[in-house]
């Protein structure tokens, strides 16, 4: 029986992107999974928060890019969710696009995708599902983390956040590693200091 993988992600974040390529390119090929993507919005999460001016104008820029996500897995389901994120993702981050409104409607015309679904996103069509979303992840999770968040077979977590994306047998030590402890009633956190920046190798 497959492992049932749930995994959220806003389109902006660069380390949710390392990790989702983790899932779909090493995890998927070589385990026994089902993926199901969703979308947690940075921008709805931090809501009302004092945030550094900087990190606000960012994920305000954010908005878009999860309300046509959202749209997408709406309008067309999971197949189609997976290949648009991995559309959109390359032009945000290894291409250097980050939350630019063109990326985006490229991204819908790479996976075969109606580029209406822009301007039905920014008129707030898909709101009240991105919301939805976001309370799946934080009531498994909470709200003092972000993404990526998974969940393996109902155990839930924030995180792996890695860079670059591990390969190989690391890759696979990791899901398993991850899961385990996960696992594990009353665990709660592992963590340690970045010293790198995103690497999209």
């Amino acid at each position: 029986m497959a492992d049932k993988i749930d995994f959220w992600f806003d389109p902006s974040c660069p380390w949710c992107w390392m990790t989702s390529r983790w899932i779909a390119e090493e995890i998927v090929p070589n385990r026994d999974v089902d993926v199901t993507w969703h979308v947690l919005s940075l921008t709805l999460l931090n809501e009302g928060r004092d945030l550094d001016p900087g990190y606000a104008k960012h994920i305000e820029e954010a908005r878009l890019g999860a309300q046509v996500s959202v749209g997408v897995g709406e309008v067309y389901g999971q197949e189609a969710l997976g290949n648009f994120y991995t559309e959109v993702g390359n032009r945000y981050h290894p291409g250097g696009r980050t939350n630019e409104r063109d990326a985006i409607v490229e991204a819908l015309e790479a996976a075969g995708l109606d580029v209406a679904l822009v301007e039905r996103a920014e008129s707030g069509e898909f709101d009240e599902a991105m919301k939805a979303q976001l309370k799946g992840a934080t009531d498994l999770v909470g709200t003092d983390v972000g993404v990526p968040t998974i969940s393996v077979n109902g155990s839930a977590f924030f995180g792996p956040v890695v860079t670059p994306a591990p390969r190989g047998e690391d890759a696979l030590r990791l899901f398993d590693g991850a899961v385990l402890v996960a696992s594990v009633p009353g665990f709660y956190e592992l963590k340690r200091s970045r010293d790198k920046g995103p690497s999209f190798e």
